[in-house]
């Protein structure tokens, strides 16, 4: 799926928008990603860079559409947002019962958020940012070793989706001070449609993965990480102006 869709037709001047959260700098450094890139040996290397703290919310991102009514969900062009896009509000400014606040927005398509971004001056991570700074605790870097840690996310992940969301920034920060990265809301990353995954783990090992080809193309190389598989498998079976009831984004800046 190409995301060449330009959005410059749509985007103010960087800092015009509504103000974004805050953010925390990551150091970055050599990462081993769960998934087994094709085209990367070993492990990937993570520049510095910066995270919003809390996922974007509906306070934030009302805001934003109040700032840029060409992304309120009635003048939003269908080929960027779906009829789901914010259906949950109350009316195209306004959120309503079912859109409290501080509850992290979804209902957004990835051109929604990739545009918020852009008017903060950010962008959306890109899945190894977004991989790197999931795998901290509240203590420990890389915490996905640990089969107690691995058991909280699953659980987190296996409650009912039917339920109201809770508001951003409950959750104890992890180590690098980024919050609700699990058990909150999925999110968006700037390159989801590279991520190609066979979601039978059976085949992995299979020479037939192969037909998984691209720059992007992976396979799970840690198998028991279910939770890495779960979301992989989302994010690669959306298109860009898909949304969900359950989805998300918080956004990321490249630092010097």
């Amino acid at each position: 799926m190409a995301l060449a869709l330009s959005l410059a037709l749509v985007l103010p001047a960087a800092g015009q928008g509504a103000a974004g959260g805050g953010y925390v700098k990551l150091p970055g450094g050599s990462f081993r990603s769960a998934l087994d890139y094709e085209d990367v040996a070993g492990n990937v290397r993570v520049a510095p860079f910066a995270l919003m703290k809390q996922p974007v919310t509906n306070a934030q991102f009302l805001a934003f559409v109040k700032s840029n009514p060409q992304w309120r969900r009635d003048r939003a062009p269908t080929v960027m947002a779906e009829p789901r896009y914010l259906s949950h509000w109350a009316g195209p400014t306004e959120l309503g019962a079912d859109a409290a606040p501080a509850q992290p927005v979804v209902q957004v398509s990835w051109f929604a958020a990739s545009a918020y971004c852009e008017a903060q001056g950010a962008r959306l991570p890109t899945w190894n940012e977004w991989e790197y700074a999931a795998a901290a605790d509240e203590t420990r870097r890389d915490a996905r070793k640990d089969p107690v840690w691995r058991e909280r996310i699953l659980a987190w992940y296996s409650r009912p989706s039917n339920t109201a969301l809770p508001r951003a920034g409950l959750q104890t920060p992890n180590a690098y001070g980024v919050q609700d990265l699990h058990g909150l809301v999925w999110e968006w990353t700037d390159d989801f449609s590279s991520l190609l995954v066979d979601a039978d783990n059976r085949n992995q090992g299979d020479p037939d993965n192969a037909r998984f080809c691209g720059a992007g193309a992976l396979s799970m190389d840690d198998r028991d990480n279910y939770a890495v598989l779960m979301r992989v498998a989302m994010l690669s079976s959306l298109n860009a102006a898909d949304t969900t009831a359950n989805l998300g984004f918080r956004c990321a800046r490249t630092l010097p």
